[in-house]
């Protein structure tokens, strides 16, 4: 299984990128956040010669999240339960052996504003669903745009940018205890160094060129998982590319038996 994430910020707008990832990559999974297109709209026809079947849920101008995959996904759910505005933000299905899920955490806003409520609120939602649904022994890859910078190697300056919507205690604890009903962050398990990072804010001038980053894009396992996984890198290619996404790709590679990794980086 090769699995990949991705925020698009327009999957209209990042088609060719898509594509050409694709072709190039040959993942058996890409989970796509923040489409931002009603299904009705939704580009199906633009990806038709990939080789790749595709599910999603979206909504006009907001939100919205898609699977691409070379199996057909079964199983399939795009609501978290307990979310009342049944927002965009999550599709699960069952692709051959995995269980994959895919979110978009709501980004927040404000520290203290109801949408900022509304994104821990949503940490206790998933912890609910993963608790009420499945075992720590399942076979999950959870992927997506978390919209949390989880410890001060995840963001390039962690003194000036501490206390906002992505890197604040309260959005660091909820993630914490989602990952601590049991889940691994892939990344982390190879890489321990700072300044890897998967999203580079458009308003900053030469902020991709001079690194100005933050990690806020996941790929997480179950501890069945994650003894599968052979590596978990960044691909910062695309950022870099014509009218990229202010995201970039995010991939983990697992072997259908625990065995030899990629030497870890420190």
């Amino acid at each position: 299984m090769k699995a990949a994430t991705f925020n698009a910020n327009s999957i209209r707008s990042r088609t060719e990128v898509i594509c050409q990832w694709l072709k190039t990559n040959q993942p058996d999974v890409l989970c796509v956040q923040e489409t931002k297109v009603q299904d009705v709209n939704f580009p199906i026809e633009a990806f038709a010669d990939t080789g790749y079947q595709i599910i999603y849920k979206g909504q006009k101008k907001y939100n919205g999240v898609a699977i691409f995959s070379r199996l057909k996904p079964d199983n399939i759910e795009d609501r978290l339960e307990k979310d009342p505005l049944n927002e965009a933000r999550f599709l699960k299905a069952v692709i051959g052996d995995w269980i994959i899920v895919n979110t978009y955490i709501p980004q927040g806003q404000e520290v203290g504003s109801e949408k900022f409520e509304y994104k821990l609120k949503w940490f206790k939602w998933l912890l609910e669903y993963f608790s009420g649904h499945f075992k720590p022994s399942d076979r999950i890859i959870w992927m997506g745009d978390l919209n949390v910078a989880i410890d001060e190697r995840d963001v390039y300056d962690p003194k000036g940018l501490w206390g906002s919507v992505c890197f604040c205690k309260e959005v660091q604890e909820g993630l914490k205890e989602v990952l601590g009903w049991g889940f691994t962050d892939l990344f982390r398990q190879f890489c321990d160094q700072q300044g890897h990072y998967t999203f580079w804010d458009y308003r900053l001038a030469g902020g991709f060129n001079r690194n100005l980053g933050w990690r806020l894009d996941y790929i997480l396992a179950t501890t069945k998982a994650s003894a599968l996984c052979k590596n978990c890198l960044i691909d910062r290619q695309p950022r870099g590319a014509e009218r990229p996404s202010d995201h970039t790709f995010v991939v983990a590679e697992f072997q259908d038996k625990p065995g030899q990794t990629s030497k870890k980086i420190t």
